[in-house]
């Protein structure tokens, strides 16, 4: 088990870092604390992973799943109890969201646990697998690390982690981390899903079948991305003549600029253009799409279950008749099939065009109305753009971006904060997109902190905060003249210092008015060495139209 290089000993950490490196990984978030600094001093050694300190362990789990959307795969690294327990919103939201986080939890000492001691960061009742068992319900795969187990394991849960596309648990004991095992004798293997050849040739004849003659749109989602099917999907919209959509969630999934694009599917909040694509085809191909409460502006879809194909992952229906095991991808490789063999038959697509509006007045107070148009419309190919789940995400919701650019939300999890620690994953993950961050001045307030990383890591993004003073998104939901939803107000335009931003690090700027913000948003792509945060300010009651939908719909 020796190393033959450096005559050291080969432990289990270099085992599980290695798998890592492996796996793409070049960073690794966290927080120290006295259980896991054994396992940060072999990070900060390591020649290929690189220590992210967070300001505490919910950013450290909000930064590894922003990295892992962008990468494939994140991890964070936290003490034990008190470290993973802060970890745990973020770890969960991975789980809801199909983010695939590796958590490593710094353990005590097992031949302590054995002796069940009442050791600090524990319940004091000298049981330590209390917060395992809270981790099972929010991961795919857990395991507790000994000596005999470790290689073992480690594979097992990061295989279930990418397979899944989910977050995996694993506890390492300060001792297990010394204990030497052998080198992994080759890659991670069966990381990919297969497919029952029965289920394959089954699944072809029923989809024959449903789509034979009838009128057809296609419905794709964030699972095509998640599940490494983007490809796949390719493929099958260059195979065929039918229109498509998305939810809010995949928009960046298709080239919106096809005159074949029928919109951003949201339930009952659709323009009736993209609703009449979806409801009323008679055959709806559904691949990896989840939609929910907020997706649907309060489950307002209304599509019969009968004309649907649906893939999702590891199985696959037709009007309601299951195949499995079949992979989403290899699911979609059978429709390609299909539309090469007989072309399908287009639902029918309205007319795409809109009556002009007329133009706003470039020097009133600045509305949602136009403050989200101008900003979707800046997008550029490969950017990075991330919404919080308040008036920014239902803002840009359903507003066309390039299919290159790659937009991230939570609307499932929808744990406010969430975005500017995910925004410094991305930009770790993937440096050659600049990143824009939308988010209220109420959800910034909760992980403002990791700014200061995001300067000492020296990225640069784009930050623009909505400054609508509290909870818009909670007011209109409910209690808009409450007292609850107020928040303290922040100096947006010094903030960043007090996070370490100098002039050189940091450009502040304040718009009230959209000619403020075109000249904001010139400024910020010019300005690319660095951080540019933006304060826009808005009235506290006006919202975007979807927003105002759905929470109707919740009310």
């Amino acid at each position: 088990m020796n190393d033959t290089t450096s005559g050291r000993t080969y432990r289990v950490v270099d085992y599980l870092l290695d798998r890592l490196a492996e796996l793409g990984l070049t960073e690794v978030f966290g927080v120290p604390g006295d259980y896991n600094m054994s396992i940060l001093d072999v990070v900060d050694d390591h020649d290929r992973l690189r220590w992210v300190g967070n300001a505490n362990e919910l950013n450290a789990a909000y930064a590894a799943d922003g990295y892992a959307r962008a990468r494939g795969l994140g991890a964070l690294i936290t003490t034990y109890g008190v470290g993973e327990l802060s970890a745990a919103n973020g770890i969960g939201g991975a789980y809801a969201e199909y983010s695939p986080v590796l958590h490593i939890v710094g353990a005590p000492k097992d031949e302590l646990q054995e002796q069940r001691l009442l050791l600090h960061h524990s319940l004091g009742d000298g049981n330590f697998e209390h917060f395992r068992d809270m981790a099972r319900h929010i991961t795919v795969a857990d395991a507790h690390l000994t000596a005999r187990n470790a290689a073992a394991e480690i594979d097992r849960v990061l295989r279930e982690v990418v397979l899944e596309s989910r977050p995996g648990y694993l506890m390492l004991p300060a001792d297990v981390v010394e204990a030497p095992v052998y080198r992994p004798s080759g890659p991670l293997r069966d990381l990919e899903r297969t497919s029952s050849q029965d289920a394959v040739e089954a699944f072809r004849a029923a989809a024959r079948e449903q789509l034979d003659g009838r009128r057809t749109t296609i419905l794709a989602d964030l699972l095509v991305q998640r599940l490494g099917a983007t490809d796949a999907f390719d493929r099958l919209l260059e195979a065929t003549d039918v229109p498509f959509s998305t939810s809010a969630w995949g928009k960046t999934l298709v080239n919106v600029s096809l005159d074949r694009f029928a919109g951003v599917y949201a339930g009952g909040a659709s323009d009736e253009r993209v609703r009449a694509a979806v409801e009323d085809a008679e055959t709806l191909v559904s691949i990896g799409v989840v939609l929910n409460d907020t997706l649907t502006a309060g489950f307002t879809d209304n599509i019969d279950p009968g004309r649907v194909i649906s893939v999702d992952s590891g199985v696959s229906s037709v009007g309601g008749q299951m195949f499995a095991p079949l992979a989403l991808r290899d699911a979609v490789d059978v429709l390609t099939d299909l539309a090469k063999e007989k072309a399908w038959v287009p639902q029918p697509l309205d007319d795409a065009s809109r009556p002009e509006a007329d133009p706003a007045d470039a020097d009133a107070p600045l509305t949602q109305a136009d403050l989200w148009p101008t900003i979707a419309a800046a997008v550029g190919e490969g950017q990075t753009v991330l919404a919080d789940q308040g008036t920014s995400f239902f803002g840009v919701a359903p507003l066309r971006m390039p299919k290159d650019a790659l937009f991230l939300g939570q609307p499932m999890w929808g744990s406010i904060g969430y975005t500017l620690p995910a925004c410094l994953g991305v930009a770790l993950a993937v440096p050659e997109r600049r990143a824009v961050l939308l988010i209220g001045d109420g959800s910034a307030q909760l992980t403002v902190q990791e700014i200061g990383t995001m300067l000492r890591e020296k990225v640069n993004p784009v930050i623009i905060v909505v400054n609508n003073d509290g909870y818009t998104v909670e007011r209109e939901i409910h209690g808009r003249n409450r007292h609850y939803n107020d928040i303290v107000r922040y100096d947006w335009q010094t903030l960043p210092a007090a996070f370490g931003a100098t002039e050189d690090t940091a450009l502040t700027l304040k718009v009230t008015t959209l000619r403020e913000l075109k000249d904001a948003i010139a400024t910020a792509k010019k300005t690319t060495d660095r951080m540019v945060v933006v304060e826009v300010v808005t009235d506290r009651n006006d919202v975007p139209t979807l927003l105002a939908k759905v929470a109707g719909a919740m009310k």
